[in-house]
């Protein structure tokens, strides 16, 4: 596996957890489908650690499974989910603070 040289603004508040960067990649990339293959090694999860909690995120609605190419189903953060879109808000306001501490508390909201 590679090594993530920069972590990201939401993984440094949160921890480095392979949820935690699964969610990140799937986030950063929320426009597209990806194989589990995929997904793996562009967030640095093994695939074994991903296959034992992408289930449950599929039961939860978190990521859709879009569509089946040959053997190989592909996944996509589910945009409807009223959590997915709250955290894609808290990631924004993350990265607001931290790359324009002079916004205030409401503009960083918005």
């Amino acid at each position: 596996m590679k090594i993530k040289e920069n972590k990201s603004i939401f993984l440094g508040y949160f921890g480095d957890t392979p949820e935690l960067r699964v969610l990140d990649f799937l986030i950063d990339n929320h426009f597209f489908d990806f194989p589990i293959t995929t997904i793996a090694k562009e967030s640095n999860v093994s695939y074994n650690s991903l296959v034992s909690f992408m289930p449950s995120w599929v039961e939860k609605k978190i990521v859709l499974k879009t569509r089946r190419i040959g053997k190989s189903d592909y996944y996509q953060l589910n945009m409807n989910n009223s959590f997915v879109r709250n955290i894609i808000k808290l990631d924004w306001s993350l990265t607001k603070k931290t790359t324009l501490p002079e916004l205030k508390e409401e503009e960083l909201l918005i």
